[in-house]
């Protein structure tokens, strides 16, 4: 085979691979915390959309948040109350760090995974490529 045979062939197969974006294979969109204060409260009025996104315990993710913060919390009509005034960017990191500890796979980074307790131990299962790792906390 001559070499523009094989070049052509070669522009031809990755005309044919799907593009990757910038982002990777990573395709997580998580909304931006609305935050707002009521008194020495903040309220986190778009809650109930991360635990649906994420296919976690809101009663978890709210721990989460509540004890990486200092502060303790509660969820009212699908709004997460929290003591104390805190920015919507704390927020948005925090969620960061809980999508990276506990809801990415290790493996291939997809966002496709679920918590499997075995006995005393629990596993994060990717859906996306089976492997199987473990995970410490209490906080999914």
């Amino acid at each position: 085979m001559d070499d523009s045979r094989y070049e052509m062939l070669l522009q031809r197969l990755y005309s044919k691979i799907p593009a990757r974006s910038e982002k990777g294979a990573f395709r997580l969109e998580i909304p931006q915390p609305d935050v707002v204060w009521s008194g020495n409260r903040t309220i986190l009025r778009n809650f109930d959309d991360y635990p649906k996104i994420l296919r976690r315990d809101p009663e978890k993710l709210l721990l989460f948040l509540a004890k990486e913060i200092g502060t303790s919390a509660n969820i009212v009509n699908e709004k997460a109350f929290f003591v104390g005034k805190w920015e919507s960017t704390i927020f948005h990191s925090l969620l960061q760090k809980y999508i990276k500890e506990y809801v990415v796979c290790p493996v291939c980074n997809s966002p496709d995974t679920r918590v499997e307790k075995v006995k005393r131990l629990v596993f994060l299962t990717c859906e996306a490529c089976g492997a199987r790792s473990p995970i410490k906390g209490k906080f999914v």
